[in-house]
């Protein structure tokens, strides 16, 4: 009798035992888990706070370009102190090192030629404007945008060297000749 109570309390320590280890395993999982999906709701939100700035600049970059179309000097001014001062702000640490490199070069070659749109006249805010387009499209290249936008280039801009823009309508509208050659230019690419 005495080695059947034996047995049986060894049978029910060692059911206690699995059961508690079970038990804690899952609670283990379950934190680890939830960490997993905190981790992964903070990284969805930096990706969603990394493509905000991105699609920021490109909509203050869209209403330069719709001034410069518009031979608006006053307005592209406007639009070259704002987006200058947001590439300033424009923070890169959440990209990988690699990327981190390439976008705080890009940035600043950008926030230069903003700076250049801001104050100048009509013919000089052009021609930065072709430097910015593509510092612009490199950014988007690495950051990626929500925006519907299409990349057009002009041939026959700055003594027929050619430049790009991107514009957010499929209808060509050239920032860089105006009213003088509106429609001059070919699509090359439509992003996203």
């Amino acid at each position: 009798m005495k080695k059947l109570h034996t047995c049986l309390v060894v049978l029910l320590l060692s059911i206690t035992f699995i059961f508690s280890s079970c038990t804690n395993r899952d609670k283990r999982t379950n934190s680890y888990n939830e960490q997993s999906s905190d981790e992964a709701l903070i990284s969805a939100l930096n990706e969603a706070d990394i493509v905000k700035q991105a699609d920021d600049c490109i909509s203050t970059y869209l209403y330069m370009k719709d001034a410069l179309v518009n031979e608006d000097t006053a307005t592209a001014t406007e639009a070259g102190n704002d987006l200058m001062k947001q590439l300033e702000n424009y923070r890169i640490e959440s990209y990988e090192t690699s990327d981190q490199e390439k976008l705080k070069k890009i940035i600043e070659h950008a926030a230069q030629h903003a700076k250049f749109i801001s104050e100048n006249s009509l013919e000089i805010q052009r021609e930065h404007f072709g430097m910015l387009s593509k510092n612009i499209i490199d950014l988007i290249d690495i950051t990626g945008t929500t925006k519907k936008l299409y990349q057009f280039y002009c041939p026959t801009y700055n003594n027929d060297k050619g430049a790009q823009w991107l514009s957010d309508s499929e209808d060509i509208q050239n920032p860089y000749f105006g009213k003088e050659m509106m429609t001059c230019g070919v699509k090359q690419r439509e992003i996203n």
